[in-house]
């Protein structure tokens, strides 16, 4: 089992804020997330970058066109490419509740496409076109055109922007994760070796 690494920053207390920090913290408390998990204790250091940043990501997690479904996909090939211990450990949970499979899950964090017609409730064909949209822009940094062409054919031109910008602001809540070693909300095993 991989030990987790010291986190580079100690938790801010709210007594230890100032104003403009207590300011979006009790809002980030009072949205839909209702704690500080992820990069949120970093990202406070400099309110003048939370507050978009945290309403963007509130945007791309709760109410993007795409549903938490196929958008926690997106999210889980953008971790894996980072090995973001705290992103996976909190998306693998995330797309689980959203209906997809542990099967799913695992297939993801392998590198591989999963069989998403094994579990039902979904929409195959959307949720392999969020596979392939999300693998080869996370990969190559761009997208062909013949998959770019597919995805708006399935998601229309709104779809297909909000689907990369999930894939943009999970790049830099990863990069934030890593960058300062935040650790696991919880005791837990961590999802990638160090």
């Amino acid at each position: 089992m991989s030990e987790q690494p010291v986190s580079r920053l100690a938790p801010l207390q709210p007594e230890e804020m100032t104003p403009q920090q207590k300011v979006v913290y009790e809002d980030i408390m009072a949205g839909p997330r209702g704690s500080m998990k992820g990069p949120f204790n970093a990202w406070l250091r400099s309110p003048a970058l939370i507050d978009p940043a945290q309403k963007l990501g509130e945007f791309c997690r709760f109410r993007t066109s795409l549903g938490a479904r196929l958008s926690e996909i997106a999210i889980l090939v953008t971790a894996r490419k980072f090995k973001c211990q705290v992103e996976w450990f909190l998306h693998a949970r995330l797309a689980i509740e959203a209906g997809h499979s542990q099967a799913t899950i695992d297939t993801l964090k392998a590198g591989n496409r999963p069989d998403f017609s094994s579990v039902p409730g979904g929409d195959t064909d959307k949720e392999n076109m969020v596979y392939d949209y999300s693998v080869a822009l996370v990969r190559d940094g761009r997208v062909d055109d013949e998959t770019h062409t597919r995805a708006i054919n399935l998601f229309g031109e709104q779809g297909v922007v909000e689907l990369v910008g999930i894939i943009g602001y999970y790049h830099l809540v990863s990069l934030t994760l890593n960058a300062f070693n935040v650790p696991l909300p919880e005791t837990g095993e961590l999802p990638f070796p160090e």
